[in-house]
């Protein structure tokens, strides 16, 4: 299990779902993506992106205009 940390800080939408989508799916189940971002769009759109693909969102935190999520991969489903 390995822990991935992508800092998007900057970026617009639809940039930090598309490049979350594209580094989960490089992961291995169980592996977990840090995701850090500055877009306020990203409150809505990571979440939304997370349970569409089936995985975890372990959390969420907010510091300032930066937002921080924690995502675990999970096996798709069989």
């Amino acid at each position: 299990m390995t822990t991935t940390i992508l800092d998007l800080s900057g970026l617009k939408c639809p940039l930090p779902a598309l490049k979350t989508r594209k580094a989960l799916g490089a992961l291995q189940p169980g592996d977990r993506l840090e995701v850090r971002c500055t877009d306020p769009l990203a409150l809505l759109d990571i979440p939304h992106l997370v349970s569409e693909m089936a995985h975890r969102l372990e959390s969420t935190e907010r510091d300032g205009e930066r937002s921080v999520f924690v995502i675990e991969k999970l096996a798709k489903p069989a």
